[in-house]
Protein backbone atom coordinates (compact mmCIF):
# COMPACT_ATOMS: atom_id res chain seq x y z
CA UNK A 1 0.00 0.00 0.00
CA UNK A 2 1.37 3.31 -1.04
CA UNK A 3 2.86 5.42 2.13
CA UNK A 4 0.27 8.15 1.05
CA UNK A 5 -2.61 5.91 2.00
CA UNK A 6 -0.85 4.65 4.94
CA UNK A 7 -0.65 8.16 6.44
CA UNK A 8 -3.31 10.22 6.00
CA UNK A 9 -3.09 14.32 5.70
CA UNK A 10 -1.24 15.98 8.60
CA UNK A 11 -4.25 18.86 8.76
CA UNK A 12 -7.96 17.99 8.96
CA UNK A 13 -9.41 18.32 5.74
CA UNK A 14 -13.15 19.05 4.65
CA UNK A 15 -14.11 15.58 4.91
CA UNK A 16 -13.31 14.97 8.54
CA UNK A 17 -15.20 18.34 9.38
CA UNK A 18 -17.92 16.90 7.67
CA UNK A 19 -17.71 13.65 9.67
CA UNK A 20 -17.06 15.31 12.76
CA UNK A 21 -20.26 17.07 12.26
CA UNK A 22 -22.33 14.97 11.66
CA UNK A 23 -20.81 12.65 14.56
CA UNK A 24 -21.52 15.90 17.15
CA UNK A 25 -25.03 16.27 16.02
CA UNK A 26 -25.77 12.41 16.82
CA UNK A 27 -23.72 13.18 20.44
CA UNK A 28 -26.53 15.87 20.75
CA UNK A 29 -29.21 13.53 20.26
CA UNK A 30 -28.55 10.39 21.73
CA UNK A 31 -28.72 11.88 25.45
CA UNK A 32 -32.37 13.81 24.76
CA UNK A 33 -33.39 10.88 23.54
CA UNK A 34 -32.54 8.62 26.63
CA UNK A 35 -33.91 11.47 28.70
CA UNK A 36 -37.03 11.73 26.87
CA UNK A 37 -37.02 7.42 27.28
CA UNK A 38 -36.42 7.80 30.84
CA UNK A 39 -39.48 10.27 31.07
CA UNK A 40 -41.80 8.59 29.55
CA UNK A 41 -44.41 6.33 31.50
CA UNK A 42 -46.96 3.26 30.92
CA UNK A 43 -44.90 2.75 27.42
CA UNK A 44 -43.48 -0.03 25.53
CA UNK A 45 -40.12 2.45 24.89
CA UNK A 46 -39.63 3.42 28.75
CA UNK A 47 -35.72 3.08 29.81
CA UNK A 48 -35.83 2.14 33.54
CA UNK A 49 -31.68 2.80 34.37
CA UNK A 50 -30.27 1.28 37.66
CA UNK A 51 -28.44 4.67 38.62
CA UNK A 52 -31.17 6.96 37.33
CA UNK A 53 -29.59 9.95 38.84
CA UNK A 54 -26.22 8.95 36.97
CA UNK A 55 -27.78 8.57 33.47
CA UNK A 56 -29.32 11.85 33.66
CA UNK A 57 -26.03 13.48 35.21
CA UNK A 58 -24.00 11.50 32.15
CA UNK A 59 -26.51 12.45 29.36
CA UNK A 60 -25.99 16.12 30.24
CA UNK A 61 -22.03 15.90 30.50
CA UNK A 62 -22.04 14.25 26.73
CA UNK A 63 -24.19 16.99 25.47
CA UNK A 64 -21.82 19.78 26.88
CA UNK A 65 -19.25 17.56 25.45
CA UNK A 66 -20.28 17.60 21.71
CA UNK A 67 -20.96 21.40 22.40
CA UNK A 68 -17.45 21.96 23.63
CA UNK A 69 -16.81 19.29 20.93
CA UNK A 70 -18.46 21.77 18.08
CA UNK A 71 -16.84 24.60 19.29
CA UNK A 72 -13.53 23.42 19.71
CA UNK A 73 -13.91 23.23 16.13
CA UNK A 74 -12.72 26.78 15.27
CA UNK A 75 -9.38 25.83 16.84
CA UNK A 76 -6.30 25.17 15.01
CA UNK A 77 -5.35 21.68 15.01
CA UNK A 78 -2.65 20.51 14.30
CA UNK A 79 -2.98 16.63 13.35
CA UNK A 80 -5.91 14.66 12.48
CA UNK A 81 -4.90 11.81 14.71
CA UNK A 82 -5.60 14.21 17.49
CA UNK A 83 -8.91 15.21 16.31
CA UNK A 84 -9.81 11.41 15.99
CA UNK A 85 -8.62 10.31 19.81
CA UNK A 86 -9.91 13.05 21.21
CA UNK A 87 -13.28 12.07 20.10
CA UNK A 88 -13.06 8.66 20.34
CA UNK A 89 -12.44 8.79 23.86
CA UNK A 90 -15.44 11.43 24.49
CA UNK A 91 -17.60 8.61 23.41
CA UNK A 92 -16.14 5.80 24.58
CA UNK A 93 -16.22 7.07 28.32
CA UNK A 94 -19.77 8.79 27.85
CA UNK A 95 -21.03 5.39 26.60
CA UNK A 96 -19.54 3.31 29.28
CA UNK A 97 -21.17 5.69 32.06
CA UNK A 98 -24.47 5.34 29.82
CA UNK A 99 -24.54 1.33 29.94
CA UNK A 100 -23.22 1.43 33.90
CA UNK A 101 -26.00 3.85 34.67
CA UNK A 102 -29.18 1.14 32.50
CA UNK A 103 -27.86 -1.85 33.89
CA UNK A 104 -24.24 -2.86 32.41
CA UNK A 105 -23.94 -4.81 28.98
CA UNK A 106 -27.18 -6.14 29.01
CA UNK A 107 -29.08 -2.98 28.60
CA UNK A 108 -28.30 -2.96 24.77
CA UNK A 109 -27.18 0.54 25.08
CA UNK A 110 -23.83 -0.52 23.95
CA UNK A 111 -24.79 -0.58 20.13
CA UNK A 112 -24.58 2.87 20.51
CA UNK A 113 -20.58 2.89 20.20
CA UNK A 114 -20.75 1.34 16.53
CA UNK A 115 -21.79 4.56 14.70
CA UNK A 116 -18.58 6.45 16.51
CA UNK A 117 -16.57 3.69 15.79
CA UNK A 118 -17.69 3.67 12.09
CA UNK A 119 -17.18 7.62 11.63
CA UNK A 120 -13.96 7.73 13.58
CA UNK A 121 -12.24 4.85 11.98
CA UNK A 122 -13.45 6.85 8.49
CA UNK A 123 -10.93 9.34 9.26
CA UNK A 124 -7.97 7.17 10.97
CA UNK A 125 -5.43 4.97 9.29
CA UNK A 126 -5.15 1.20 10.14
CA UNK A 127 -3.79 1.25 12.77
CA UNK A 128 -5.33 3.91 14.63
CA UNK A 129 -8.65 2.43 13.38
CA UNK A 130 -7.97 -1.08 15.86
CA UNK A 131 -7.27 1.72 18.47
CA UNK A 132 -10.23 3.52 18.41
CA UNK A 133 -11.55 0.21 18.65
CA UNK A 134 -9.76 -1.12 21.04
CA UNK A 135 -10.27 1.92 23.30
CA UNK A 136 -14.44 1.78 22.72
CA UNK A 137 -13.88 -1.86 23.53
CA UNK A 138 -12.27 -1.76 26.81
CA UNK A 139 -14.58 0.60 27.79
CA UNK A 140 -17.52 -1.85 27.72
CA UNK A 141 -15.84 -4.24 29.48
CA UNK A 142 -14.55 -1.91 32.14
CA UNK A 143 -17.65 -0.86 32.78
CA UNK A 144 -19.31 -4.37 32.89
CA UNK A 145 -16.50 -5.70 35.67
CA UNK A 146 -17.38 -2.33 37.47
CA UNK A 147 -21.22 -3.11 37.30
CA UNK A 148 -20.47 -7.03 38.36
CA UNK A 149 -18.52 -5.25 41.33
CA UNK A 150 -20.99 -3.14 42.65
CA UNK A 151 -24.34 -4.49 40.98
CA UNK A 152 -24.12 -8.35 40.88
CA UNK A 153 -25.04 -8.43 37.48
CA UNK A 154 -24.99 -12.28 36.28
CA UNK A 155 -21.86 -13.49 34.16
CA UNK A 156 -23.70 -13.83 31.41
CA UNK A 157 -23.52 -9.87 30.75
CA UNK A 158 -19.62 -10.24 30.40
CA UNK A 159 -20.28 -12.64 26.80
CA UNK A 160 -22.59 -9.43 25.73
CA UNK A 161 -20.08 -7.17 26.35
CA UNK A 162 -17.40 -9.43 24.96
CA UNK A 163 -19.81 -9.48 21.52
CA UNK A 164 -20.19 -5.94 21.89
CA UNK A 165 -16.53 -5.57 21.36
CA UNK A 166 -15.85 -8.07 18.73
CA UNK A 167 -19.12 -5.93 16.84
CA UNK A 168 -16.71 -3.10 17.01
CA UNK A 169 -13.62 -4.86 16.05
CA UNK A 170 -15.73 -5.71 12.91
CA UNK A 171 -17.02 -2.56 12.23
CA UNK A 172 -13.50 -1.25 12.36
CA UNK A 173 -12.29 -3.96 9.96
CA UNK A 174 -14.93 -3.44 7.65
CA UNK A 175 -15.06 0.20 7.13
CA UNK A 176 -11.30 0.36 6.59
CA UNK A 177 -11.49 -0.84 2.70
CA UNK A 178 -14.39 2.25 2.40
CA UNK A 179 -12.47 4.32 4.81
CA UNK A 180 -9.42 4.11 2.29
CA UNK A 181 -11.06 4.44 -0.91
CA UNK A 182 -13.19 7.60 0.80
CA UNK A 183 -9.84 9.54 1.58
CA UNK A 184 -8.77 8.48 -2.03
CA UNK A 185 -11.40 10.40 -3.25
CA UNK A 186 -10.98 13.32 -0.64
CA UNK A 187 -7.73 13.71 -1.73
CA UNK A 188 -8.31 14.04 -5.50
CA UNK A 189 -11.20 16.11 -5.29
CA UNK A 190 -9.03 18.51 -2.89
CA UNK A 191 -6.29 18.44 -5.51
CA UNK A 192 -8.28 19.12 -7.98
CA UNK A 193 -10.29 22.09 -6.44
CA UNK A 194 -6.50 23.23 -5.82
CA UNK A 195 -5.61 22.84 -9.59
CA UNK A 196 -9.13 25.29 -10.38
CA UNK A 197 -8.20 27.64 -7.68
CA UNK A 198 -4.41 27.99 -9.05
CA UNK A 199 -5.54 27.89 -12.51
CA UNK A 200 -8.57 30.33 -11.55
CA UNK A 201 -5.70 32.77 -9.50
CA UNK A 202 -3.42 32.27 -12.84
CA UNK A 203 -6.16 33.26 -15.70
CA UNK A 204 -7.14 36.41 -13.25
CA UNK A 205 -3.64 37.57 -12.90
CA UNK A 206 -3.18 37.08 -16.76
CA UNK A 207 -6.38 39.00 -17.71
CA UNK A 208 -5.74 41.96 -15.14
CA UNK A 209 -1.87 42.24 -16.07
CA UNK A 210 -2.78 42.01 -19.99
CA UNK A 211 -1.83 45.33 -21.43
CA UNK A 212 -5.18 44.61 -23.78
CA UNK A 213 -8.45 46.04 -22.53
CA UNK A 214 -10.95 43.06 -21.81
CA UNK A 215 -14.50 42.86 -20.29
CA UNK A 216 -17.19 39.74 -19.99
CA UNK A 217 -20.63 40.82 -20.04
CA UNK A 218 -23.01 37.97 -19.25
CA UNK A 219 -26.80 37.23 -20.93
CA UNK A 220 -27.95 39.86 -18.41
CA UNK A 221 -25.57 42.42 -20.30
CA UNK A 222 -23.82 42.44 -16.46
CA UNK A 223 -19.77 42.84 -16.45
CA UNK A 224 -18.48 39.45 -14.71
CA UNK A 225 -14.73 39.89 -15.54
CA UNK A 226 -12.95 43.10 -16.40
CA UNK A 227 -9.14 43.82 -16.02
CA UNK A 228 -7.68 47.28 -14.97
CA UNK A 229 -7.12 48.69 -18.60
CA UNK A 230 -10.63 48.25 -18.99
CA UNK A 231 -12.21 49.70 -15.84
CA UNK A 232 -10.00 52.59 -16.51
CA UNK A 233 -11.47 53.25 -20.34
CA UNK A 234 -15.10 52.57 -19.00
CA UNK A 235 -14.94 54.86 -15.49
CA UNK A 236 -13.59 52.68 -12.61
CA UNK A 237 -16.43 54.37 -10.95
CA UNK A 238 -18.98 52.70 -13.35
CA UNK A 239 -17.03 49.34 -14.63
CA UNK A 240 -16.91 46.87 -11.99
CA UNK A 241 -18.12 43.01 -11.87
CA UNK A 242 -21.98 42.67 -11.59
CA UNK A 243 -22.53 46.19 -13.23
CA UNK A 244 -24.75 46.97 -15.99
CA UNK A 245 -22.93 47.19 -19.14
CA UNK A 246 -25.32 50.46 -20.25
CA UNK A 247 -24.60 52.13 -17.45
CA UNK A 248 -20.87 52.07 -17.52
CA UNK A 249 -21.43 53.12 -21.09
CA UNK A 250 -24.50 53.57 -22.64
CA UNK A 251 -22.82 54.00 -26.09
CA UNK A 252 -20.69 50.00 -25.71
CA UNK A 253 -24.26 49.15 -25.22
CA UNK A 254 -25.71 50.29 -28.36
CA UNK A 255 -22.69 48.67 -29.99
CA UNK A 256 -23.17 45.55 -28.35
CA UNK A 257 -26.67 45.25 -29.29
CA UNK A 258 -25.75 45.98 -33.07
CA UNK A 259 -23.55 43.47 -33.25
CA UNK A 260 -25.76 40.77 -31.41
CA UNK A 261 -28.40 41.58 -34.09
CA UNK A 262 -26.26 41.49 -37.21
CA UNK A 263 -25.04 38.05 -35.52
CA UNK A 264 -28.32 36.63 -34.91
CA UNK A 265 -29.37 37.44 -38.78
CA UNK A 266 -25.84 35.59 -39.92
CA UNK A 267 -24.45 38.71 -41.24
CA UNK A 268 -22.69 40.35 -38.41
CA UNK A 269 -22.82 43.80 -39.76
CA UNK A 270 -20.69 46.97 -37.74
CA UNK A 271 -22.47 50.84 -37.62
CA UNK A 272 -21.00 53.26 -39.74
CA UNK A 273 -18.65 54.49 -36.59
CA UNK A 274 -18.01 51.45 -34.43
CA UNK A 275 -16.37 53.18 -31.89
CA UNK A 276 -16.85 55.41 -28.67
CA UNK A 277 -14.83 58.09 -26.32
CA UNK A 278 -13.63 56.78 -23.64
CA UNK A 279 -14.46 58.08 -20.18
CA UNK A 280 -11.39 60.61 -19.91
CA UNK A 281 -12.52 62.15 -23.20
CA UNK A 282 -8.86 61.76 -24.59
CA UNK A 283 -8.98 58.28 -26.47
CA UNK A 284 -11.25 56.67 -29.43
CA UNK A 285 -12.20 53.33 -28.58
CA UNK A 286 -12.62 50.26 -30.75
CA UNK A 287 -14.50 47.48 -29.11
CA UNK A 288 -14.13 43.42 -30.69
CA UNK A 289 -16.89 41.27 -29.86
CA UNK A 290 -16.44 36.99 -29.06
CA UNK A 291 -19.77 34.73 -28.12
CA UNK A 292 -18.80 32.53 -25.44
CA UNK A 293 -21.11 29.52 -26.11
CA UNK A 294 -24.13 28.59 -28.32
CA UNK A 295 -27.19 30.36 -25.67
CA UNK A 296 -28.58 33.34 -27.44
CA UNK A 297 -28.38 36.25 -25.81
CA UNK A 298 -25.19 34.83 -24.06
CA UNK A 299 -21.81 36.03 -22.61
CA UNK A 300 -19.66 37.39 -24.48
CA UNK A 301 -16.25 39.02 -24.24
CA UNK A 302 -15.46 42.15 -25.39
CA UNK A 303 -12.02 43.30 -26.50
CA UNK A 304 -11.33 47.19 -26.23
CA UNK A 305 -8.62 48.87 -28.98
CA UNK A 306 -7.24 52.51 -28.51
CA UNK A 307 -7.36 53.55 -31.60
CA UNK A 308 -4.68 56.40 -30.31
CA UNK A 309 -2.26 53.45 -30.06
CA UNK A 310 -2.41 51.79 -33.27
CA UNK A 311 -2.86 55.38 -35.21
CA UNK A 312 0.82 56.24 -32.89
CA UNK A 313 2.29 53.49 -34.43
CA UNK A 314 1.08 54.14 -38.11
CA UNK A 315 2.47 57.55 -37.85
CA UNK A 316 5.73 57.14 -36.35
CA UNK A 317 6.25 54.72 -39.23
CA UNK A 318 5.29 57.73 -41.36
CA UNK A 319 7.83 59.82 -39.40
CA UNK A 320 10.25 57.18 -40.22
CA UNK A 321 10.00 57.63 -43.99
CA UNK A 322 9.31 61.53 -43.87
CA UNK A 323 12.87 61.61 -42.43
CA UNK A 324 14.85 59.36 -44.55
CA UNK A 325 13.06 61.14 -47.46
CA UNK A 326 13.72 65.08 -46.08
CA UNK A 327 16.99 65.35 -46.65
CA UNK A 328 16.97 64.43 -50.60
CA UNK A 329 13.82 66.61 -51.02
CA UNK A 330 15.66 69.59 -49.52
CA UNK A 331 18.87 69.10 -51.77
CA UNK A 332 17.16 68.19 -54.95
CA UNK A 333 13.54 69.98 -55.00
CA UNK A 334 14.15 73.34 -52.85
CA UNK A 335 16.39 74.32 -55.72
CA UNK A 336 14.67 73.78 -58.57
CA UNK A 337 11.79 75.16 -56.94
CA UNK A 338 13.63 78.50 -55.65
CA UNK A 339 14.54 78.75 -59.40
CA UNK A 340 11.64 78.24 -60.91
CA UNK A 341 9.98 80.92 -58.55
CA UNK A 342 12.50 83.36 -59.34
CA UNK A 343 11.94 83.08 -63.09
CA UNK A 344 8.44 83.28 -62.65
CA UNK A 345 9.00 86.45 -60.61
CA UNK A 346 11.22 87.90 -63.36
CA UNK A 347 8.95 87.28 -65.96
CA UNK A 348 6.19 88.90 -64.12
CA UNK A 349 7.92 91.92 -64.10
CA UNK A 350 8.14 92.02 -68.18
CA UNK A 351 5.90 95.32 -69.60
CA UNK A 352 4.88 93.13 -72.63
CA UNK A 353 3.29 90.46 -70.36
CA UNK A 354 -0.79 90.22 -71.38
CA UNK A 355 -3.61 89.33 -68.42
CA UNK A 356 -3.18 86.19 -69.14
CA UNK A 357 -0.09 85.51 -69.25
CA UNK A 358 0.57 87.54 -66.14
CA UNK A 359 -2.15 84.96 -64.21
CA UNK A 360 -0.40 81.95 -65.22
CA UNK A 361 3.37 83.37 -63.90
CA UNK A 362 1.23 84.01 -60.49
CA UNK A 363 0.32 80.43 -60.98
CA UNK A 364 3.79 79.31 -61.23
CA UNK A 365 4.73 81.58 -58.07
CA UNK A 366 1.68 80.16 -56.32
CA UNK A 367 2.07 76.56 -55.96
CA UNK A 368 6.43 77.15 -55.64
CA UNK A 369 5.24 78.73 -52.76
CA UNK A 370 3.28 75.98 -51.30
CA UNK A 371 5.70 73.27 -52.32
CA UNK A 372 8.31 75.15 -50.52
CA UNK A 373 6.16 74.95 -47.62
CA UNK A 374 5.65 71.85 -48.47
CA UNK A 375 9.66 71.29 -47.91
CA UNK A 376 10.47 73.61 -44.92
CA UNK A 377 7.23 71.34 -42.76
CA UNK A 378 9.04 68.04 -43.96
CA UNK A 379 12.66 68.91 -42.44
CA UNK A 380 10.99 70.51 -39.08
CA UNK A 381 8.82 67.28 -38.72
CA UNK A 382 12.50 65.50 -39.39
CA UNK A 383 15.03 67.38 -37.01
CA UNK A 384 12.36 67.50 -34.32
CA UNK A 385 13.71 68.15 -30.89
CA UNK A 386 12.48 66.77 -27.74
CA UNK A 387 10.04 69.03 -26.02
CA UNK A 388 11.06 71.54 -23.22
CA UNK A 389 8.70 71.23 -21.17
CA UNK A 390 7.84 74.28 -18.62
CA UNK A 391 5.02 75.36 -16.39
CA UNK A 392 2.96 77.44 -18.51
CA UNK A 393 -0.52 79.79 -16.93
CA UNK A 394 -2.92 79.40 -20.16
CA UNK A 395 -4.49 82.80 -19.22
CA UNK A 396 -1.41 84.77 -20.05
CA UNK A 397 -0.46 82.51 -22.85
CA UNK A 398 -3.40 82.63 -24.60
CA UNK A 399 -3.52 86.85 -24.40
CA UNK A 400 -0.11 87.07 -25.49
CA UNK A 401 -0.88 84.32 -28.17
CA UNK A 402 -3.97 86.33 -29.41
CA UNK A 403 -2.22 89.97 -29.59
CA UNK A 404 0.53 88.32 -31.83
CA UNK A 405 -1.36 86.27 -34.12
CA UNK A 406 -4.02 89.33 -34.81
CA UNK A 407 -1.12 91.69 -35.23
CA UNK A 408 0.52 88.96 -37.46
CA UNK A 409 -2.93 88.65 -39.50
CA UNK A 410 -3.76 91.72 -39.60
CA UNK A 411 -7.41 90.73 -37.82
CA UNK A 412 -9.63 92.91 -35.03
CA UNK A 413 -8.56 91.17 -31.38
CA UNK A 414 -12.80 90.22 -31.40
CA UNK A 415 -11.36 88.21 -34.73
CA UNK A 416 -10.21 85.70 -31.94
CA UNK A 417 -12.12 85.67 -28.99
CA UNK A 418 -10.63 84.31 -25.53
CA UNK A 419 -12.25 82.43 -23.10
CA UNK A 420 -11.70 80.25 -19.59
CA UNK A 421 -11.43 79.43 -16.48
CA UNK A 422 -7.92 81.83 -14.48
CA UNK A 423 -4.72 80.63 -12.84
CA UNK A 424 -5.21 77.50 -14.88
CA UNK A 425 -1.36 76.06 -15.59
CA UNK A 426 0.07 73.35 -17.62
CA UNK A 427 3.17 71.93 -18.74
CA UNK A 428 4.53 72.62 -22.06
CA UNK A 429 7.18 73.19 -24.97
CA UNK A 430 5.71 76.97 -25.16
CA UNK A 431 7.53 77.44 -29.03
CA UNK A 432 5.86 74.09 -30.11
CA UNK A 433 2.44 75.02 -27.90
CA UNK A 434 2.72 78.35 -30.32
CA UNK A 435 3.14 76.32 -33.62
CA UNK A 436 0.76 73.70 -32.57
CA UNK A 437 -2.19 76.28 -32.08
CA UNK A 438 -0.87 78.67 -34.78
CA UNK A 439 -1.81 76.10 -37.14
CA UNK A 440 -5.56 75.60 -35.70
CA UNK A 441 -6.08 79.16 -35.86
CA UNK A 442 -4.50 79.80 -39.33
CA UNK A 443 -7.06 76.62 -40.48
CA UNK A 444 -10.10 78.41 -38.96
CA UNK A 445 -9.28 81.23 -40.25
CA UNK A 446 -8.72 80.11 -43.91
CA UNK A 447 -11.58 77.62 -44.05
CA UNK A 448 -14.32 78.69 -41.58
CA UNK A 449 -13.84 82.37 -40.85
CA UNK A 450 -12.32 83.90 -44.32
CA UNK A 451 -13.10 87.59 -44.35
CA UNK A 452 -16.30 87.36 -43.03
CA UNK A 453 -16.40 89.86 -40.43
CA UNK A 454 -19.60 88.23 -38.44
CA UNK A 455 -17.85 85.37 -37.80
CA UNK A 456 -14.76 84.75 -34.96
CA UNK A 457 -12.37 82.22 -34.26
CA UNK A 458 -12.89 81.00 -30.56
CA UNK A 459 -10.14 80.27 -28.69
CA UNK A 460 -10.81 78.10 -25.12
CA UNK A 461 -9.33 76.75 -21.76
CA UNK A 462 -10.88 74.63 -18.94
CA UNK A 463 -10.64 71.60 -17.38
CA UNK A 464 -12.21 68.31 -18.76
CA UNK A 465 -15.44 67.48 -16.67
CA UNK A 466 -14.55 64.08 -16.61
CA UNK A 467 -11.33 63.83 -15.57
CA UNK A 468 -10.41 67.49 -14.45
CA UNK A 469 -7.36 67.67 -16.86
CA UNK A 470 -6.38 70.88 -18.68
CA UNK A 471 -7.86 71.30 -22.36
CA UNK A 472 -7.12 74.70 -24.80
CA UNK A 473 -9.23 74.18 -27.80
CA UNK A 474 -10.15 76.43 -30.90
CA UNK A 475 -13.78 76.16 -32.28
CA UNK A 476 -15.26 77.84 -35.09
CA UNK A 477 -18.74 77.97 -36.93
CA UNK A 478 -17.83 77.23 -40.22
CA UNK A 479 -18.78 74.04 -42.41
CA UNK A 480 -16.88 71.46 -40.47
CA UNK A 481 -15.86 68.26 -41.38
CA UNK A 482 -17.70 65.70 -43.14
CA UNK A 483 -18.03 62.70 -41.04
CA UNK A 484 -16.21 60.13 -43.16
CA UNK A 485 -13.43 62.23 -43.37
CA UNK A 486 -12.64 62.81 -39.67
CA UNK A 487 -10.55 60.07 -38.79
CA UNK A 488 -8.10 60.84 -41.86
CA UNK A 489 -8.25 64.80 -41.38
CA UNK A 490 -4.63 64.15 -39.03
CA UNK A 491 -2.85 62.36 -41.60
CA UNK A 492 -0.16 63.51 -43.74
CA UNK A 493 -0.43 65.25 -47.04
CA UNK A 494 -4.11 64.72 -46.42
CA UNK A 495 -5.78 67.64 -48.20
CA UNK A 496 -9.82 68.30 -48.07
CA UNK A 497 -9.09 69.74 -51.67
CA UNK A 498 -9.37 73.47 -50.30
CA UNK A 499 -5.76 74.22 -50.61
CA UNK A 500 -2.92 73.67 -47.83
CA UNK A 501 -0.04 71.37 -47.84
CA UNK A 502 -1.92 68.47 -45.86
CA UNK A 503 0.65 68.47 -43.12
CA UNK A 504 -0.73 71.14 -40.43
CA UNK A 505 -2.92 68.91 -38.61
CA UNK A 506 -0.48 66.13 -38.66
CA UNK A 507 2.16 68.08 -37.26
CA UNK A 508 0.24 69.81 -34.62
CA UNK A 509 -0.87 66.17 -33.53
CA UNK A 510 2.42 65.17 -33.11
CA UNK A 511 4.04 67.76 -31.83
CA UNK A 512 0.78 67.13 -29.25
CA UNK A 513 2.53 64.12 -28.35
CA UNK A 514 5.57 64.92 -27.52
CA UNK A 515 4.59 67.24 -24.80
CA UNK A 516 2.70 64.51 -23.44
CA UNK A 517 -0.92 65.50 -24.80
CA UNK A 518 -3.24 64.47 -26.87
CA UNK A 519 -5.04 66.54 -30.41
CA UNK A 520 -8.53 65.71 -30.76
CA UNK A 521 -11.21 67.14 -33.10
CA UNK A 522 -15.19 66.57 -32.75
CA UNK A 523 -18.05 68.30 -34.39
CA UNK A 524 -19.39 71.54 -33.05
CA UNK A 525 -23.04 71.73 -31.60
CA UNK A 526 -25.08 74.00 -34.21
CA UNK A 527 -22.86 74.08 -36.89
CA UNK A 528 -18.56 74.02 -36.78
CA UNK A 529 -15.37 72.33 -35.68
CA UNK A 530 -13.61 72.18 -32.39
CA UNK A 531 -10.07 71.06 -32.31
CA UNK A 532 -9.54 70.09 -28.76
CA UNK A 533 -6.23 69.95 -27.00
CA UNK A 534 -5.79 67.84 -23.83
CA UNK A 535 -2.86 68.34 -21.74
CA UNK A 536 -1.43 66.06 -19.08
CA UNK A 537 -2.69 65.30 -15.43
CA UNK A 538 -0.16 67.34 -13.20
CA UNK A 539 -0.48 64.53 -11.03
CA UNK A 540 1.34 62.83 -13.69
CA UNK A 541 4.18 65.19 -13.24
CA UNK A 542 4.17 65.38 -9.83
CA UNK A 543 4.96 61.98 -9.48
CA UNK A 544 8.14 62.38 -11.29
Amino acid sequence: MPASLAAPAVTPSDLVWRVIGLLNLYRLLVPLLLVIMQALSGSAWRLVPLHPQLLVGTCVAYFTAALLLIIARRLEWSSLRIVALVNASVDALAIAFILYAAGGAASGLGILLVLPVFALTVLADRRDAFLIAAVAAIAVLAQQVFSALTDATPATDYVTAGLIGLALFATSLVTWPVAVRLRESDALVRRRELDLANLAQLSQYIVQHLRESILVIDGQDRIRLINESAADILSDENAYPDALIGEASPRLMFLLESWRNGAVQGAPESPMDPTFVAADGTRVIRPHFAALGSSSPGPVVIFLEDTSILAEKVQQSKLAALGRLSASIAHEIRNPVGAMSHAGQLLAESPSLTGDDRRLTEIIRTNASRVSAIIDNVQRLSRREPARLEYLTLSAWTEEFQAEFCATMQLPRVRLAVAGSADLEVRADPDQLRQIVWNLCENALRHAVHDDPAKAIELRYGRMSTNARPFLEVGDRGEGVKPELAERIFEPFFSSGRGGTGLGLFLARELAQANGATLLYEPRAGGGSVFRLVFADRRRWDAR
